[in-house]
C-alpha cells in the first residue's frame, strides 16, 4: 500500500560539522515522499516521480510547510511531567524537594498509564516521534509506559531506574532486585514491536558499586539494550561523586570501571567534562544527550559542543522534562543556540536540525531506522508550518535562504508550528 506526500522536503545525510555543508543534507523545494507499508520507499523531485506513479495513488500535498523526519529526544523523564516548572533549586536540592516525592506515585500502574498517555501526546504534538525515557524505580512505571507506547505504535526506549543508596527508602531498590526486575522487563519488552529497553542507573551518587556492576553484567548479557544515565551535570554533584568513589579517576571513570560505556550508552548532560573524558566517550562510541533547557533552568552550566565534536562524541538533544521547561524540540534548538552564544561559539541552524534528527538517531544507534528518509527507514515524519503565528509569518516574508528559514523556525518555533505528525506514514 503506497502513501505519497508532496511538499518541501528536508533531511540530513551526514553531520554538517564533518562534511561539506551541501553534502550533509538533501533539500527539495517540491518533492515527493513515497511510503510503502510504513517504510520510506523513495524520495525525489515531484516533477520526476509523479509520472511514475499509478493514477489511482492518492497524494497528500502539504503546501506552505516543511516536511522533515520526526524529532528525536535523547533524554527525558516521563514521571516528571507533572512537576515541570518547580521553582528555584539547583540539581541536588531539586531532586530531593520535588522529584523524589513525585516519583513515589509510579508504583501504581494506572497512574503511570495516565501520565504516559499525556506525556506521549505532548511529544507527538511537539513533533517528537522517538525518545529515550527514564521511568522510576518501580517496575510498574515501565510496564505502564511501554503499554501506552505500544498502543500508539511508537519507537520508544525506556527503563526502570536503579537506585540503592542516597535516596528516600520509598524509592530504593537493591543491587539484586534492580538486576532481577530489569532482566524481567528486558525479557518482556525489549524489541517487542518498536520498543527497546534501557538499563537505567539514575546517576553514580544513588548507585552502589555493586549496583553499577550489576548494570554492567546486564549490559553484557543483553548487548542490544541501552544504558541511560546522567553524567557531570552540576559541579556540586561532581564533587559528591569524587567523595563517594575516591578510587575512580573522575565521574566518567565510575561508570567505565563497571563496563557501562559503549555504542548504546547515552549519558545525559556532560556539561563539565575533561578532554580525557570526551576522548574516552569518543573511543567507546558512547553518546551525550545535550539538554540546554534544563542546564539553563537548573543553572548547571553551558555544554561545550565543540569539545564533544573535537573528540568525535555522538551528540543528540534532550528536553530533560521536568528540569527542562518544554517538550518542544524547536524551543530546545532556541535554548541550544543561546548556550553556544554564551560560550562565544556559533551553532548553525543546519547543525541544530541535524542534531534533532539524524544526530539523535546516530546517538541512539538507530541510523537507517529513523532520523532521515533513507530507503527502508521507518516513516516517522512531521510538517513544520511557516505561518502558524503572525510573527513567524511576517518574518518569513523577508527570508531569502533555507538557512534563514531554519534559523527562524528554531528561534520563533514551538508546538504551534508542528502542523502534522506521522507515525509509520500514518497521521496521528
Amino acid at each position: 500500500m503506497l502513501k505519497v506526500y508532496r511538499g518541501e522536503l528536508l533531511h540530513f545525510l551526514a553531520d554538517p560539522a564533518k562534511v561539506a555543508l551541501e553534502e550533509s543534507y538533501q533539500y527539495l523545494a517540491d518533492g515527493l515522499l513515497i511510503i510503502k507499508d510504513g517504510l520510506v520507499e523513495q524520495i525525489g523531485e515531484a516533477a520526476e516521480l509523479l509520472p511514475t506513479l499509478d493514477k489511482s495513488v492518492e497524494i497528500t500535498h502539504y503546501e506552505d510547510g516543511l516536511i522533515m523526519p520526526g524529532f528525536i529526544d535523547t533524554h527525558v523523564h516521563y514521571p516528571q511531567t507533572e512537576m515541570i516548572a518547580s521553582y528555584g533549586e539547583q540539581l541536588l536540592e531539586w531532586l530531593e524537594n520535588y522529584t523524589f516525592p513525585f516519583e513515589r506515585q509510579f508504583s501504581d500502574l494506572e497512574h503511570g498509564k495516565k501520565v504516559a498517555e499525556f506525556f506521549l501526546q505532548q511529544l507527538l504534538e511537539a513533533g517528537t516521534t522517538t525518545a529515550l525515557v527514564f521511568g522510576t524505580v518501580h517496575k510498574e512505571s515501565v510496564d505502564a509506559f511501554f503499554t501506552v507506547a505500544q498502543q500508539k505504535k511508537l519507537r520508544m526506549i525506556c527503563g526502570k531506574v536503579l537506585m540503592d543508596q542516597n535516596c528516600p527508602d520509598y524509592l530504593s531498590d537493591t543491587a539484586q532486585s534492580g538486576y532481577d526486575e530489569s532482566k524481567a522487563l528486558i525479557e518482556r519488552w525489549h524489541n517487542t514491536d518498536r520498543l527497546q529497553y534501557a538499563i537505567t542507573p539514575r546517576f553514580a551518587p544513588t548507585c552502589s558499586r555493586e549496583q553499577l556492576n550489576k548494570a554492567g553484567q546486564l549490559l553484557s548479557e543483553y548487548p542490544s539494550v541501552y544504558l541511560h544515565t546522567h553524567l557531570s551535570e552540576n559541579k556540586a554533584e561532581i564533587a559528591w561523586v569524587n567523595d563517594l568513589f575516591p578510587e575512580s579517576e573522575g565521574y566518567l571513570d565510575v561508570y567505565d570501571k563497571s563496563k557501562l560505556l559503549g555504542r548504546r550508552s547515552v549519558f545525559a548532560h556532560g556539561v563539565h567534562l575533561h578532554d580525557s573524558e570526551c576522548q574516552r566517550l569518543g573511543e567507546t562510541d558512547s553518546s551525550i544527550a545535550f539538554c540546554p533547557s534544563s542546564n539553563l533552568f537548573l543553572g548547571s552550566g553551558l555544554f561545550n559542543l565543540q569539545q564533544a565534536q573535537k573528540f568525535d562524541v555522538n551528540v543528540g538533544y534532550g528536553t530533560d522534562i521536568g528540569a527542562g521547561t518544554t517538550f518542544s524540540m524547536l524551543s530546545t534548538l532556541n535554548e541550544a543556540y543561546k548556550t553556544q552564544q554564551l560560550r562565544s561559539e556559533k551553532l548553525s541552524p543546519f547543525q541544530s536540525f541535524y542534531l534533532a534528527t539524524l544526530g539523535g538517531a546516530i546517538a541512539l544507534d538507530l541510523e537507517g531506522t529513523i532520523g532521515n528518509f533513507t530507503k527502508g527507514a521507518e516513516a516517522d515524519f512531521i510538517v513544520l508550518d511557516y505561518h502558524a503565528t503572525p510573527l513567524m509569518d511576517r518574518r518569513m516574508q523577508h527570508c531569502k535562504s533555507l538557512s534563514e528559514k531554519l534559523f527562524i523556525l528554531s528561534m520563533l518555533g514551538d508546538e504551534r508550528h508542528i502542523s502534522a505528525t506521522h507515525i509509520m506514514g500514518e497521521k496521528v
